[in-house]
Parts: structure tokens; C-alpha cells; sequence
């Protein structure tokens, strides 16, 4: 081959390799900068790059359209949920947070929609860390605004996204094989609304602060740091433009100061602080909720910046007053200040002293469990009914109150106090003794309780399902209404059909030559469902009874027992999903609830009652 073939060949080659390259990354796209032709995955290209991903998400296919107001801000603003903007604060929210966002980056954004996406409703926040950094762009991949906002040349950004470096795309593709249902770190976003995917966290078991200092050891020892905060004014000045560009354009506008634990608060300069805060205050009015009684309380964050939706909610309810007069939702009477510069002085001095009790939003509830009443109980599951009675009355003549799982939630939800001392008597299974035997003695003492009853077992009398096995009778639907309406009883979730008899169904289904089946005695995973096919099942089966409950006694189901106590965490998310607000397991312990947060009525303990629990050691269980 001659030298000149050879050439020629060779920049062929290398033309070649060099389309196929970019080829490669525009397909893959895993920063969702060429409309993601292949996955049109933007949850994971969000991931890699908020700032870049959500511009393209919001520009294919005019996605923009759904959307007329957006919150912007660092991550912390995730955690101003869109459901709320949209439901107390009117509008359809987009929101734009971004990872360690400056004010800059906030600026080019918020006029951006305005101008391309004709914004009507900017919510900025004005984060307290953006008082030391300004215009910080610390990778030109990740962290790089979209050549849209920021005037950067279209050659060099698309270019640099064409001629990536293939893992990122060789990343995106292997991610794809082993996506759940669930949040991955690889797509930690909600592509629709823009904020954190937090399907997995909105339902993690609270515990108590113990417990929760071994499952965030960050909040046990807390450290120790000097911040500096050396762009004030340029924030400032950026905050300035804002206001006078939505002005101009006749946006409406908020600013916004998100919460932070407490603690971090001490990472700055007093003198710092109200220096930056008077500024702002100078330029604009603005809602601070920075701290307050429950930012001393680590339960209701993830680390010193990142507070959970719970703290979120509630600042928006807080604005919503006297825009929506419906609102039910909890919030301390001490959250947040609408900051003026006529009083701002007196608010920066309000930073440092929050007075709020703890014991004015969390309550100690102990939970005891009981199942059937016999007269000669022979297992850890039955109880004789003279000591059911001496139990309950020896609660009664201790102080004890009765809760059922709607007040608890009502406690969570919207603040309603509950009683001095609270405690939740349950039933499973809804045996027909607890009708017959249990719920006049409840009456009797004025308690009330919760049963949780299996559906499909509901007015089995004398036969387990449609077989010939004999089953302990469980009352009917009229038994349960008539408990309903007393006011004592209230009926709840053990599964339709998801706490079945083992050896029952293998000879029910091996005789009727079913070939496989599955069965399932609780709410764990078998090892060969799909997570489609579980999560399909757990929905099939939630709707069944809900529809049953429903019909028979006009009411919603909002909390389960977990059938021998097993669950997963995407069992969790789906009845979360289908508004189970609550759930029990069989581990004993201490609860403790907090108003505001509903993950603490998740996996909720109790205490089993039986023949052998002596009213001293009842007591002493549940006042601990």
C-alpha cells in the first residue's frame, strides 16, 4: 500500500472511530443533553448533573408546558415538596434544585424561565451557605451550567458532552440492567416534579433519638467547623437582580431561607450573620426558617443541610396562611419569620434562642398486642379472658388512655394532642372472641382498640378459605360495623389474602393440581417473585380489602400489622402508595411519634400480651 493509501486510510479510520465515539455518547446521552434518544432516562441523568439534565428534560417535547412556577435553590430545596406548592400555594412547581448551587447559578436560572418557560411563580432560596460561595463552577461535567443560561459557547459545550469520556455512557447502560422501583444512587431523582426521589426515605422507620443516632452517627458527635463568609455582598447583589428582573416581568416572587440542625447554625460568625441577613432584609422581605424549636431536633434531617419533606411541608403551610385557609397541616407555632428590615434586629437575636420543648411534639406510645381470648390459653397467642380484664382495668385505674391509629395519625398530620398518657391496645387476626368477649369488656371500661383483621378470613366461621381445614372463627362485617359504630373498635389491615396457612394451601393447591403457586404467609419478598410481580400482588391485595373495608363499613384503611411482624422496604413504599399512613411490627419496644413526621408511625413496636405477663410487668413494659 502506497504511503498516500496509507494516509488516507488512516484519517478514514480515525474519522470513523471519532463518529462512532460521539455517536455512542449522543445515544447514550447519560447527561441528557441530546434529548436522550435511547433511554429518555432523565431521573439518571439528573444525577449526574441537575443543572444541565433538567434544562433538557423541561426543553424535549415542550415538557415545560406542565409546569408555570419553580422553586430554585442548592439541594436543600428538594425538600420543598411541589405537592404542597401546588396544593397551598396555587400554580403547577417544577423544582429546580441543583447540587451546591450558588446564588449565581440560581439568578441565571430563575431568569431563564422566565424568559423561555413564562414563569407566573419563583420561589428562590436563598440558602444561608450561599453567603460564602459565588460563581464556583467546580467541574466543567458536572457541576457546569447549561450553555442556555449562562452564554457559554454552544461549539465548546456540546462538543464537550459529544467527546465525553465513555464510561460515564458505559455507566448509564450497565445502571439500566440493575434499575429498581426503587431510588438507586445512580437516579436519585424524580424527573416529573425535579426534586429527590425520597420513596425509599419518606417511609424509613424513625425510632427513637438512640436509634437514630446508630442509623446517622453524623447527629451522636456532632463536629465542629469555622465558616467564612466571604461573599455576602456579592449574593446579595445577585439576590438585588432577581428581585428587580421578576419585577420587571411581573413575576411574583419569594425568597426563601431553608432550615438547617441547629447545630450548624454554630459553624458561623453571630456578627457574620446578621451582616448577610440585614443585607437581604435591605434589598427584600423574605420567609426565614433557618432555625426553630424543631431544627434542634436531628430526627427531622440527614445531615446539617438536608432536612427531611417533613420540615419542607411545613414551611409551606406557614406561607400559605391567609392564601389557604384550609391547610390542616402541623407546624410549631414558632416556624418561621417573615423577615422585614423593620425587624430583622429582632429576629437575627431569635436565631440563637429556641425555647420550644421537646415534649410539645413528641409522645411516648406503647403499643400491646393481643389475638384470641380462650378460656384455657395454651400458646403466646391466646389469652384467658380474666386476664385480658385484669389488664385492662389495672390501665384504667393507672391513667391510661386509649388511642386508636386515627388519632395517632391526626397527632402526626395536623398537631392533635393526644392524652397524658396514651397507649394503643390491638388485635390481629379478628377472631370472633374479640367480639364476643373482648370488645364488651372494653366497653365496659371505656377503652378502645384497634383489630386488625385478614380479609379473606373475615366471617369464616367454621372453615380455613374454601377448604375443609378447620379454622378458629372470625366475626362478620356486621359484628365489625356494630363495633365500628360504638366508637371502641376500630378495624385496620393484616392483608387481604397475604397471611395465609402454609400446610393448608399445599394441600388445597397440590390436590387441585394447581402446579406452581406461591404462597405467602407474610408480606416478605419471596425469592422468586419479580419486584413487578410483587409489588403487583401487595397492590392487588391492598385494593381487595381497602375495597371490602370500604363497602362493609364506610370507612379508609390507613394503618397494618405486618403479618409475623416481615416486611421490606418496598413493601413499605407501596402501602405508603395505597395512603397506609401507619404500620406495626411484633418486635417489642418503645415508640416515640413526632408531630410533623410521618416515617415515625412506620414499623411501629408493640408489646405482646398473654396468659404469663403479669399486670406488674404490663406496666413496667410500657413505661419505659
Amino acid at each position: 500500500m502506497s504511503s498516500k493509501k496509507w494516509c488516507i486510510t488512516f484519517v478514514i479510520s480515525v474519522i470513523l472511530i471519532a463518529t462512532l465515539y460521539v455517536l455512542f455518547n449522543v445515544l447514550v446521552d447519560p447527561f441528557g443533553v441530546f434529548n436522550d434518544p435511547l433511554f429518555n432516562w432523565y431521573s439518571y441523568n439528573m444525577t449526574n448533573n441537575p443543572r444541565v439534565a433538567k434544562i433538557g428534560y423541561l426543553d424535549k417535547n415542550e415538557n415545560y408546558k406542565k409546569y408555570d412556577s419553580y422553586v430554585i435553590g442548592c439541594s436543600s430545596t428538594s425538600s420543598f415538596p411541589v405537592e404542597d406548592l401546588n396544593k397551598y400555594m396555587g400554580g403547577s412547581w417544577y423544582n429546580m434544585i441543583m447540587y451546591g448551587a450558588d446564588m449565581l447559578d440560581v439568578e441565571q436560572t430563575c431568569k431563564y424561565v422566565i424568559d423561555e418557560y413564562n414563569a407566573k411563580n419563583i420561589m428562590i432560596n436563598v440558602f444561608i451557605s450561599n453567603s460564602y460561595k459565588y460563581n464556583n463552577e467546580e467541574d466543567n461535567i458536572t457541576k457546569n451550567m447549561h450553555e442556555k443560561l449562562n452564554g457559554e459557547s454552544k461549539i465548546n459545550f456540546y462538543t464537550r458532552y459529544m467527546f465525553l469520556n465513555p464510561q460515564y455512557s458505559i455507566a448509564k447502560i450497565k445502571s439500566k440492567f440493575t434499575d429498581t422501583y426503587l431510588t438507586q444512587p445512580f437516579d436519585v431523582f424524580n424527573a416529573e416534579t425535579g426534586t429527590y426521589d425520597k420513596k425509599v426515605r419518606d417511609v424509613e422507620p424513625i425510632g427513637t433519638l438512640e436509634e437514630y443516632y446508630k442509623a446517622y452517627p453524623i447527629f451522636a458527635n456532632y463536629p465542629t467547623a469555622e465558616i467564612e463568609m466571604t461573599e455576602i455582598d456579592t449574593t446579595v447583589a445577585s439576590i438585588k437582580r432577581i428581585k428587580d428582573y421578576c419585577e420587571e416581568k411581573n413575576v411574583n416572587v419569594t425568597f426563601v431561607m431553608a432550615p438547617v440542625y441547629s447545630e450548624y447554625l454554630k459553624y458561623y460568625k453571630k456578627e457574620q450573620v446578621e451582616e448577610y441577613y440585614t443585607k437581604i432584609a435591605q434589598v427584600t422581605n423574605y420567609w426565614d426558617f433557618t432555625t426553630f424549636s424543631l431544627t434542634d431536633e436531628p430526627r427531622y434531617f440527614y445531615d446539617e443541610t438536608h432536612f427531611r419533606n417533613a420540615l419542607g411541608t411545613m414551611a409551606i403551610a406557614k406561607m400559605a396562611e391567609g392564601i389557604n385557609e384550609n391547610s390542616k397541616i402541623y407546624y410549631p407555632k414558632d416556624v418561621g419569620e417573615y423577615v422585614t428590615i423593620e425587624n430583622v434586629k429582632q429576629h437575627i437575636e431569635n436565631l440563637w434562642d429556641v425555647s420550644e420543648e421537646k415534649n410539645e411534639y413528641s409522645k411516648k406510645v406503647p403499643i400491646i398486642t393481643y389475638h384470641s381470648l380462650v378460656t384455657e390459653s395454651s400458646s403466646n397467642s391466646e389469652i384467658s379472658p380474666e386476664t385480658f380484664e385484669k389488664q385492662i382495668k389495672t390501665l384504667k385505674e393507672n391513667g391510661y388512655t386509649s388511642v386508636t391509629f386515627d388519632e395517632l395519625v391526626s397527632y402526626v398530620y395536623e398537631g392533635k394532642e393526644l392524652p397524658e398518657k396514651p397507649i394503643c391496645i390491638t388485635f390481629d387476626d379478628g377472631y370472633l372472641n374479640n367480639y364476643e368477649v373482648a370488645y364488651p369488656i372494653l366497653k365496659k371500661y371505656n377503652m378502645k382498640a384497634t383489630i386488625f383483621v385478614i380479609g379473606v378470613s373475615v366471617g369464616s366461621l367454621t372453615n380455613y378459605k374454601d377448604t375443609n381445614y378447620p379454622i378458629t372463627p372470625h366475626f362478620t362485617y356486621e359484628q365489625a360495623k356494630e363495633m365500628e359504630e360504638s366508637g371502641v373498635i376500630s378495624i385496620q389491615s393484616h392483608t387481604y389474602d397475604m397471611h395465609q396457612w402454609k400446610e393448608y394451601e399445599i394441600n388445597t393447591k397440590l390436590n387441585k393440581n394447581s402446579g406452581d403457586f406461591k404462597i405467602r404467609e407474610n408480606l416478605a419478598k419471596l425469592e422468586n417473585d419479580t419486584e413487578e410481580e410483587y409489588m403487583k400482588v401487595l397492590q392487588d391485595d391492598c385494593e381487595k380489602l381497602k375495597s371490602e373495608i370500604k363497602n362493609n363499613l364506610n370507612k379508609e384503611v390507613i394503618a397494618l400489622s405486618y403479618p409475623n411482624g416481615k416486611y421490606e422496604t418496598i413493601t413499605n413504599v407501596v402501602l405508603k402508595e395505597n395512603n397506609i399512613k401507619a404500620t406495626v411490627t411484633i418486635n417489642e419496644g418503645v415508640n416515640e411519634i413526632l408531630k410533623g413526621l410521618p416515617q415515625s408511625l412506620y414499623a411501629l413496636n408493640r408489646y405482646n400480651m398473654d396468659e404469663t405477663v403479669t399486670t406488674e410487668k404490663m406496666l413496667e413494659l410500657i413505661s419505659q
